[in-house]
């Protein structure tokens, strides 16, 4: 099963393991570092934001590390199974990929910088993997929360593709969709700040080398 053909073939809802109608789990309550609680209702005037960029653990890390972000979490995005577990996901029979959910104030981060973030912290040309890691389940993804969300990353996508493609790379492959209808599932407790824990822990992670031009996609006053 983990050596399916869904490893780099998304499966059709049909073909989607049928998953479960809640949780098998528990998810911590609070983050290792920053302290705040993992699952929401936030605070009033943050903003949420989710992005797929190979190996969870890393990615995390990158966007708890970030100034103005009030917590993170790991989970499971963009596929047809309800409440997949983690080896699920890892089958590639539930299209999902992996994804890190990032809760912050748009007053000292605005989206933009968490989208150059995003981009230069990992090869988002590489299709179905991230480095060594190889599936369905590692591909890059933004997946947003408001029409300026989706406005924001399309354009950042475009500027970004044009840099990469002068450095030698192919195009971008990243999905960039509302998150509306693709909705967000928290991984295993074990997962959540990873590498906090664990600190010499595997960490997939890693970016191009070229750097995303800065200011490429200004956010409209409504989404700062």
């Amino acid at each position: 099963m983990l050596f399916s053909r869904f490893k780099n073939h998304l499966p059709t809802p049909e073909e989607a393991l049928k998953g479960r109608p809640e949780r098998e789990f528990t998810v911590p309550d609070r983050h290792t570092v920053l302290g705040n609680p993992l699952l929401g209702p936030y605070p009033e005037g943050l903003e949420t934001a989710d992005f797929g960029l190979g190996c969870f653990w890393g990615a995390e890390r990158k966007f708890w590390q970030a100034e103005g972000v009030w917590t993170t979490l790991v989970g499971y995005q963009g596929g047809h199974t309800p409440n997949p577990t983690y080896e699920e996901v890892c089958s590639g029979h539930t299209g999902h990929t992996e994804a890190v959910r990032v809760v912050y104030d748009p007053e000292v981060v605005p989206y933009t910088d968490l989208l150059k973030l995003f981009w230069e912290s990992h090869d988002p040309t590489q299709g179905f993997r991230q480095g060594n890691d190889t599936g369905t389940q590692y591909r890059s993804a933004v997946y947003t929360h408001s029409p300026a969300q989706q406005a924001a990353a399309e354009a950042s996508r475009d500027a970004y593709r044009a840099v990469l493609q002068k450095s030698g790379y192919g195009d971008i492959t990243t999905e960039i969709l509302p998150a509306d209808g693709r909705p967000f599932y928290p991984a295993e407790g074990y997962h959540q700040q990873y590498l906090d824990r664990n600190i010499n822990g595997y960490c997939g992670i890693g970016g191009t080398g070229v750097a995303c031009p800065i200011g490429i996609a200004e956010a409209p006053a409504s989404d700062r």
